[in-house]
C-alpha cells in the first residue's frame, strides 16, 4: 500500500505544480473558454488542463518503475499502452481545446487511440456471463478488439459530457478511480496479483492526477482540464475496468462463488461510471428524439439539472459527488463482503437521503412560493376588510347611484 501511495501523491504534486505553468501557457497561446449560452462560468476561463495532469501521470509511473514492489506491474505492456494512448488522445484534446475540432474529426481520434492502446496489450480477453450455464465468453481479437475500442471511445465521451461544472468531472473521475483503486487492490490482498496489478496502479495514478488538479479548478475554476483531461480520464478509467475484469477467466478464482465481482466482473466498473454513463445515454437519446446529432450541446445534462432545481454551482458539485461515492463505493463494498446486511441496509439509507438532498431546493422553492401566495392573498383580503376600503367603496358606490339619477 505504501508503495501505491507514493505513487498517488507524485502525481498529485506534479500534477499541482504543472498546473499554473500550463494556465500562463494556455492564456498565452488564446486557449481560452468563452462564455456561450449553456456554460456557466461567465468569464473566459483558459483550458488545457489535461497536460498538467497527463504531466503528473507520466511522472507518477516513472516513480512506480522504480520501486521494487511495483516491479510486476511492468513484466507486460499494459502500462505502457495506457501511457502512450493516453498521449495520444490528450494531443488530441490539446487540438479541440485550441482549434475546437468538428466531431468526426474527434471521434476519429478517439478510436485511433484506443485502437494504439489495444494493439499495445489493453484488451478484453474473457467476459464471465453467469446467465443459462453460459460461463466464461473467450473473446478473440475480432470481438475483444471492436469491443474494447467501444467501451473505450463510450468511456471517453461519458467524462468528457459530464465536464460542464467547476470541479464535477475532476473530483468524480477521484471518485471512480479510487473506487476501483480499491476493487483491485483487494484482488491482490487476495492473490489475484495477475487481474489486479495494472488497473490498481493505473487508478492510483489517475486519481493522484485528479486530486492534484481539483484544487485549480473547483468553482471558481481558474482553468478548465478541457477534452485534454477529460478524454485522458475516460481512458484511463476504461484502461483500469478492462485490465481488472476482461484481462482473466473469473472462474479461475477459488472464491468465484462468493464474490459479486468475481460472478459478473463488469458490474463493479459499471456502477463506478455509473454517472458518467447515464448522463451519456440520455443525452444521446434526447437529442436523437429531437433529430439532433448525439454531439450537438444543449443544458440539459444531469448537473444542469441539479441547478434548474435550485442548488448552487457548488452544491451541484458536491451532490454529484455523493451520488458518484454512494454508487461506487457502494458496488466495491457489496463486492469485498458479499454483500452483508448491514452494508444493504446502510447504502438503502444514503439512496433515500441522497434523494431527500436532491429533491430539497424544490421542496423549499414550492413552499416558499406557496407561502408567498398565501400572504398575498391575506394582504389582499386585509386591505378588503380595511375600514378606508370600505369608505372607499360606499364612496364609489354613492357615486355610481349620483351617476344614474342624471
Amino acid at each position: 500500500m505504501r508503495e501505491y501511495v507514493v505513487v498517488l501523491l507524485t502525481a498529485a504534486l506534479v500534477t499541482f505544480l504543472a498546473t499554473p505553468v500550463v494556465r500562463m501557457t494556455a492564456i498565452r497561446l488564446r486557449m481560452m473558454a468563452a462564455p456561450r449560452e449553456r456554460d456557466v462560468h461567465v468569464i473566459p476561463t483558459p483550458r488545457g488542463g489535461g497536460v498538467a495532469m497527463y504531466l503528473g501521470v507520466v511522472a507518477a509511473v516513472l516513480v512506480a518503475s522504480r520501486l521494487p514492489a511495483l516491479q510486476r506491474t511492468f513484466e507486460d505492456t499494459q502500462v505502457y499502452a495506457v501511457l502512450v494512448a493516453g498521449g495520444l488522445i490528450c494531443l488530441l484534446g490539446v487540438l479541440d481545446d485550441k482549434w475546437a475540432l468538428d466531431a468526426l474529426t474527434k471521434l476519429t481520434g478517439q478510436i485511433a487511440a484506443a485502437g494504439v492502446m489495444v494493439l499495445l496489450g489493453v484488451q478484453l480477453a474473457f467476459l464471465f456471463l453467469p446467465f443459462a450455464d453460459i460461463g466464461t465468453l473467450i473473446l478473440g481479437p475480432d470481438v475483444g478488439v471492436p469491443l474494447t475500442i467501444l467501451l473505450t471511445v463510450f468511456a471517453v465521451n461519458a467524462l468528457n459530457f459530464i465536464d460542464g461544472l467547476d470541479g464535477l468531472a475532476a473530483g468524480v473521475s477521484a471518485i471512480a478511480a479510487l473506487a476501483f483503486f480499491a476493487y483491485s487492490y483487494n484482488l491482490g490482498q487476495m492473490r489475484y496479483e495477475e487481474a489486479a496489478s495494472a488497473p490498481a496502479l493505473i487508478t492510483a495514478v489517475l486519481a493522484g492526477a485528479c486530486l492534484g488538479f481539483l484544487p485549480h479548478n473547483f468553482s471558481p475554476a481558474r482553468i478548465f482540464m478541457g477534452d485534454s483531461g477529460s478524454m485522458l480520464v475516460g481512458l484511463m478509467l476504461s484502461a483500469a475496468a478492462v485490465t481488472a475484469t476482461g484481462g482473466v477467466d473469473a472462474q479461475t478464482f477459488g472464491s468465484a462463488a462468493s464474490l459479486l465481482p468475481l460472478t459478473l466482473p463488469l458490474l463493479v466498473p459499471i456502477a463506478i461510471l455509473f454517472i458518467p454513463f447515464i448522463d451519456l445515454v440520455l443525452a444521446v437519446v434526447r437529442r436523437t428524439r429531437k433529430g439532433r446529432s448525439p454531439f450537438s450541446p444543449d443544458k440539459m445534462h444531469l448537473h444542469h439539472r441539479l441547478l434548474s432545481i435550485g442548488h448552487s454551482h457548488r452544491r451541484a458539485v458536491l451532490v454529484m459527488y455523493f451520488w458518484a461515492a454512494l454508487l461506487s463505493f457502494g458496488a466495491v463494498g457489496v463486492s469485498i463482503t458479499g454483500g452483508r446486511v448491514e452494508l444493504l441496509v446502510a447504502i438503502a439509507v444514503l439512496l433515500v437521503v441522497g434523494v431527500v438532498v436532491v429533491l430539497s431546493p424544490r421542496a423549499r422553492r414550492a413552499a416558499r412560493e406557496a407561502r408567498a401566495a398565501e400572504l398575498e392573498a391575506q394582504r389582499r383580503r386585509s386591505r378588503a376588510d380595511h375600514p378606508t376600503s370600505r369608505v372607499k367603496r360606499t364612496e364609489a358606490g354613492a357615486s355610481e347611484v349620483r351617476e344614474v339619477l342624471r
